[in-house]
């Protein structure tokens, strides 16, 4: 069974994060590992606090899963901070000189509630120090336009949903300046939390399987629209609901 990791916040609620990456990972027929790096309390309606684990702790927790699992894909989702992002950069860049891992990571800045999930000041080190480590980075288009030029001498996939429209098209941008489209029916429903999280986490697990990165994305994306179908009748908490699978 193939390991997949995933670095990223805790989810009281367990929509998001850490708990929605374990469960996309699991429905995928892998084996999923954590490393937590803030504990949000958090629910359908909106994230209310959160937490940053200590980069000692968070460096503990990757020598801990990194040198016995020996993880084949790596998601990253939030880094409070640039402490947090330093140790997270120091282990995995260690890691990948003596294996072969794929590394995705999801930029999570803002929750869609508003709340501020990345210190700013992280995001300059983390475009210099992580993303020459990561196979795919997957921003929604505020965190592209955040990012801006940083992103292009890498693979990323700018994620579509914030756009309007009937579909939910997400571009896949390659260094060498070509890219692909991936086009899926826009589905109206109020359960969308975790999309992102489980998106990103769905790419990892087809690394893993060995897909390469046109076939990871496109598994993935419709491994995420089937959810989203499957989870628009289903009433978990008041606000924006999580998403289902099988």
């Amino acid at each position: 069974m193939e390991v997949v990791l995933t670095i990223a916040g805790s989810d009281s609620s367990a929509g998001a994060g850490i708990q929605q990456d374990l469960k996309t990972i699991v429905a995928h027929g892998c084996y999923g590992a954590t490393v937590i790096t803030s504990i949000t309390s958090q629910n359908t309606l909106g994230v209310q606090s959160a937490m940053t684990v200590p980069p000692a702790v968070v460096a503990s927790q990757l020598s801990a899963v990194l040198t016995d699992l020996e993880p084949r894909a790596i998601k990253i989702g939030m880094l409070p901070d640039q402490s947090v992002a330093e140790a997270v950069v120091q282990m995995l860049d260690g890691y990948l000189q003596s294996h072969q891992a794929a590394v995705v990571y999801d930029p999570v800045m803002v929750s869609t509630s508003g709340f501020l999930l990345m210190d700013p000041e992280a995001i300059e080190y983390i475009a210099l120090h992580l993303f020459p480590l990561c196979t795919l980075i997957t921003p929604n288009l505020p965190e592209a336009e955040r990012l801006g030029d940083s992103l292009s001498p890498y693979a990323y996939l700018l994620k579509g949903g914030h756009a309007e429209g009937y579909e939910m098209t997400d571009v896949l941008y390659l260094p060498d300046g070509s890219k692909a489209a991936f086009s899926t029916p826009r589905i109206t429903s109020r359960n969308l939390h975790g999309t992102g999280c489980a998106l990103s986490s769905a790419i990892a697990a087809q690394f893993a399987l060995g897909c390469s990165l046109k076939e990871a994305v496109s598994r993935a994306k419709q491994f995420v629209s089937a959810a989203i179908q499957r989870s628009v009748n289903v009433n978990i908490g008041h606000g924006n609901g999580p998403l289902l699978f099988d």
